[in-house]
């Protein structure tokens, strides 16, 4: 069943949270900032992988919670009607397929990352997100992401694991705030997402990059300008602390919800902060060339 959505939106476009979208292509370019060599074909494939793994989750996440969006959120495109359950188990399901032949277009390394992170995906999804676990299920999925990019690039995973880090990091700060976006509350849990944002604004400054990366085809090369990180550096933290802060000071569920939502967007600031930080400015400004089409989305259609 489908039809148009609230403000004319499509359920699908709530459903798949499509503004959300924008924040995962900066996940493979920062895991391939971290290696030599170019994004190239591979990483374009490796990207698709990403999206559609990203989207199986956000699809897999509503069939998982109708129940109790039946009574929470029933606006939400399952408990209204306007998508039936066995519709969105589906298109989980073929997502989930369809980014792992992606990952295997992109090559057997590719396909070794994206295996474990489609899992962790299903795990989190129908099991560990109302556990304990839930939060570091959800960050090690965003660093496999990563690891992806480095992965694709070169085969190797290892050089990219500081910027997985701080990747995952982010987001088990963001995700540990959702568990509290409907009932409010958590003024500790905000202020600590507050803090984390904070240090790893703190890291990204300070962190190592290459002094000179290729820009072309002709390998000219040029000293990456420091102001560049710290922009992007700065940007992370503007668009995740403030609400965080609110949220800690009145912890209310509209509040923290904005709260979430700010740290969904400050996603892409993170990861154009980390190419940059890795040596690759202009992954790191396609990256942010994002933000204001994620922004801009977002005003039809919520990213949580």
């Amino acid at each position: 069943m489908t039809g148009e959505g609230h403000g004319g939106v499509s359920p699908w476009a709530e459903l798949l949270r499509l503004p959300a979208l924008f924040t995962v292509p900066g996940d493979v370019l920062a895991g391939a900032a971290t290696v030599p060599g170019h994004p190239g074909p591979r990483t374009l494939w490796a990207i698709s992988s990403s999206l559609c793994l990203y989207e199986a989750g956000m699809a897999l996440n509503d069939w998982a919670d109708r129940a109790e969006d039946a009574a929470e959120r029933p606006h939400r495109p399952l408990p209204s009607g306007r998508i039936r359950p066995a519709a969105a188990l589906t298109a989980a399901c073929a997502l989930t397929a369809t980014g792992l032949a992606l990952a295997a277009r992109a090559g057997r390394p590719a396909l070794a990352v994206a295996a474990p992170l489609a899992a962790t995906v299903w795990a989190y999804d129908l099991g560990l997100k109302r556990t304990p676990a839930g939060p570091v299920a959800m960050a090690t999925a965003r660093a496999l992401d990563l690891l992806l990019g480095a992965a694709t690039a070169s085969g190797r995973v290892r050089p990219a694991l500081p910027s997985a880090a701080l990747l995952g990091t982010h987001t088990l700060a963001v995700t540990t705030v959702s568990r509290h976006e409907t009932q409010g509350g958590a003024p500790l849990t905000a202020l600590t997402a507050f803090a984390t944002t904070g240090a790893l604004t703190f890291g990204l400054r300070r962190g190592p990059s290459r002094a000179q990366v290729p820009l072309d085809e002709h390998q000219l090369t040029a000293t990456i300008p420091g102001t560049l990180r710290t922009a992007l550096a700065l940007a992370y933290a503007a668009t995740a602390a403030r609400p965080y802060l609110h949220a800690a000071l009145n912890p209310s569920p509209p509040l923290t919800q904005k709260a979430v939502g700010g740290g969904i967007r400050a996603t892409i600031p993170l990861q154009a902060a980390l190419s940059a930080r890795a040596g690759a400015p202009v992954s790191a400004l396609i990256t942010a060339a994002l933000a204001p089409l994620a922004a801009r989305f977002a005003k039809k259609v919520s990213v949580t």
